[in-house]
């Protein structure tokens, strides 16, 4: 089997890391000024605060943006796949995959919910699977 790129945590991801294989989407939020940020990082990207704690996140979101991939870049990424940015419902815009959904079922505002995918042996990544209108919750 070909290994595939693998994330590398650090202190300051672990928790994000914890989070996703504990099938919890985790996100920094501020307490200075409320607001959520992703990536991971030591300050506020919208005050400069340093008050950040690990928040589980809805998880919910639209698509604001996305790419199908037709010719993987080795045999470790089976194409098709498809590569989203979501804006999640807290703030954050989010990079990730969309699973169990054909090409011709995505657009742009699309609802997406979080689900977890096993990357490799120990390592889980968030993907997005679509919402049904009808069932979903309001963002």
């Amino acid at each position: 089997m070909v290994a595939r790129i693998l994330p590398r945590p650090t202190v300051l991801s672990q928790p994000y890391w914890d989070g996703c294989r504990e099938g919890v989407l985790r996100l920094q939020h501020c307490a200075d000024c409320a607001q959520y940020q992703f990536y991971p990082r030591i300050i506020c990207s919208h005050c400069g605060g340093t008050r950040l704690a690990w928040q589980a996140s809805r998880g919910c979101g639209v698509i604001a943006s996305f790419t199908i991939v037709r010719h993987g870049i080795s045999a470790a990424y089976p194409a098709p796949y498809t590569v989203v940015l979501v804006d999640l419902q807290e703030g954050p815009r989010m990079m990730s995959s969309i699973v169990d959904a054909e090409p011709d079922q995505l657009c742009v505002g699309a609802r997406v919910e979080a689900a977890f995918a096993e990357w490799s042996e120990g390592m889980v990544l968030p993907v997005f699977r679509l919402v049904d209108n009808a069932e979903g919750e309001s963002l």
